[in-house]
């Protein structure tokens, strides 16, 4: 006899223990859940909680303000808090040109407007959440090769130390912007590639951040330095996301680290002062992948699988977190209301509710990129002026604020 589980989360990266975990507190005990996750999770040991030492080299995620109420809404913000740096201000500048502007916490109630945090603490903090609540079951190292939907719910088949067969009224696809499982379900997907790659690193810099991130938009792709933990290595550190052509990447990886500097203050500046040492850096090619298609009968499709963005913004992530916060609230209704979890009418009103956040910050990242690329002298100008002008406009700027911080599609 197959087994059976009402829900499966297929990808136990962060969107999939993030949405097990708001699921487990949003949903009645007797709906079960199980996450599946190809790499093998680190064994839990009770009573013990694992060290964890900062690094210079960690590569981070940018929190939105939504994102730490939808955290505090399940309980893990206080496990997240002890390595976040806080996001106080952002100065929003064009290489060349005279518009900017400076966003902080002045016309809002907030202690920050974002935070940074290093994904293997993010990381670490979500799977030991999920293994103390003990709701969740968890199958790692294990994978989902086929699914085949049915009138009855979703039969999935299963490879790894815990494979064969199961059956879930509803299967989840998590598995990142490749998803094989997405593909093998013939769920269409639209990717339109931007001929640019993202270069990441760790800088050090001669003067502190204060908590300060910088989005500096150059006429060869934006470059964005966010403010980092101080780590034995470096007091003041900087996550740099610098966005370049395929060919000028492959220049800046093969360089050593001093041209690799100097190159980076010439495009960036002196706001932190001398850039003064570089990490690892790691490249990758950029694309807007969205799925039109995100959920039928018995299958909704989330996180990378469902958009990848332009990091131009930091929202990719912080959206997926609140396509998470939408579905546990849709799923939770259904229940009370009797209906099945996997029923399409169901996963269409979660689909309708999230249409028009998943638009808007899908549309955001794809355009300002390349509306700072446009040489036109009168568009450069008309982008200083809105720059400048959100400085005289209060009610604008709050707005603008709220939009980048995800806290407009909260209805905060």
């Amino acid at each position: 006899m197959v087994e059976h589980r009402d829900i499966v989360i297929a990808g136990g990266g962060m969107v999939g223990i993030s949405l097990a975990m708001h699921l487990a507190h949003s949903l009645p005990a007797d709906v079960s859940i199980c996450l599946i996750e190809g790499f093998p999770f680190p064994q839990p040991e009770p009573g013990h909680r694992p060290a964890y030492h900062p690094a210079f080299d960690a590569r981070s995620t940018a929190l939105s303000y939504s994102s730490r109420l939808i955290y505090e809404q399940i309980g893990l913000w206080p496990s997240l808090a002890q390595y976040l740096c806080p996001i106080e201000t952002i100065h929003v500048s064009s290489r060349g040109r005279f518009g900017s502007t400076l966003m902080d916490t002045a016309s809002h109630s907030w202690e920050a407007l974002g935070y940074v945090v290093e994904n293997a603490w993010l990381g670490n903090a979500l799977i030991q959440a999920l293994y103390q609540q003990g709701r969740v079951e968890v199958r790692s190292p294990c994978k989902v090769l086929a699914a085949k939907t049915g009138t009855d719910g979703v039969r999935l088949e299963l490879a790894g130390e815990q494979g064969g067969e199961l059956s879930a009224s509803l299967l989840v696809v998590a598995d990142g912007a490749a998803s094989g499982l997405r593909e093998s379900l013939g769920v269409a997907v639209s990717e339109k590639p931007y001929r640019q790659q993202a270069l990441i690193a760790n800088i050090a810099t001669a003067q502190p951040h204060e908590g300060r991130a910088y989005e500096r938009f150059t006429s060869l792709g934006p470059l964005a330095m966010l403010p980092l933990p101080a780590v034995s290595e470096a007091r003041h550190r900087s996550a740099l996301v610098w966005t370049v052509s395929p060919e000028e990447g492959a220049e800046l990886m093969a360089s050593s680290d001093e041209e690799f500097l100097s190159r980076l203050q010439a495009r960036f500046g002196y706001r932190l002062g001398r850039l003064t040492r570089v990490g690892e850096r790691h490249s990758y090619p950029l694309s807007l992948v969205h799925c039109p298609e995100q959920v039928r009968q018995g299958v909704v499709v989330m996180g990378n699988a469902a958009h990848a963005l332009h990091p131009v913004a930091g929202q990719g992530y912080n959206l997926a977190l609140r396509d998470v916060a939408e579905l546990a609230r849709v799923l939770a209704g259904a229940v009370e209301e009797g209906e099945g979890l996997g029923d399409l009418n169901v996963l269409q009103r979660y689909e309708r509710l999230q249409q028009a956040d998943q638009q808007r910050t899908i549309e955001f990242s794809d355009r300002l990129p390349a509306l700072f690329m446009q040489a036109d002298p009168l568009l450069g100008l008309a982008r200083d002026l809105a720059l400048s002008g959100l400085d005289f406009l209060p009610a604008l700027k709050r707005e603008f604020v709220n939009q980048a911080a995800g806290v407009a599609a909260l209805g905060e």
